[in-house]
């Protein structure tokens, strides 16, 4: 349990890792796409493009920079408005009996969108979390 409470700190002594992470999920899902594996979606276009650029800011050597706090925080907010968007259009189909998760639940835009919430959200408070030293 004190890892998990821990979990900002700990990713932070890792945040090099991190930044990689979202950018390899960024690059590897505009590949899909533009081999034309998945619907060329502009909602995931745009989600997978903030993942991506907010890890590129993580790379960032001082993350308490206000240039790097804005433009993370404008990244997100634009980020999160079309995920949430997107996720509601599901939440909307739901409230209609039109919702199916298809063939390949994995893919369903419902669920990444869900999935770019959580990704997008942890990312941006990553890089506004305190670190001691400047």
């Amino acid at each position: 349990m004190t890892a998990f409470n821990n979990l900002p700190s700990i990713l932070l002594n890792y945040r090099i890792w991190v930044g990689l992470l979202a950018i390899l999920i960024c690059a590897g899902t505009w590949t899909v796409d533009l081999l034309d594996l998945v619907y060329n979606c502009p909602y995931c276009r745009a989600q997978r493009s903030v993942i991506g650029l907010l890890g590129l800011l993580l790379l960032a050597p001082n993350l308490r920079h206000w240039l790097v706090r804005y433009l993370s925080a404008v990244f997100a907010v634009f980020g999160l408005g079309v995920a949430t968007t997107q996720h509601f259009g599901g939440y909307a189909r739901m409230n209609k009996g039109e919702f199916e998760w298809g063939e390949m639940w994995f893919i369903n835009p419902w669920l990444l969108s869900g999935a770019a919430i959580f990704i997008i959200t942890g990312l941006v408070l990553l890089i506004w979390t305190e670190r001691s030293g400047g």
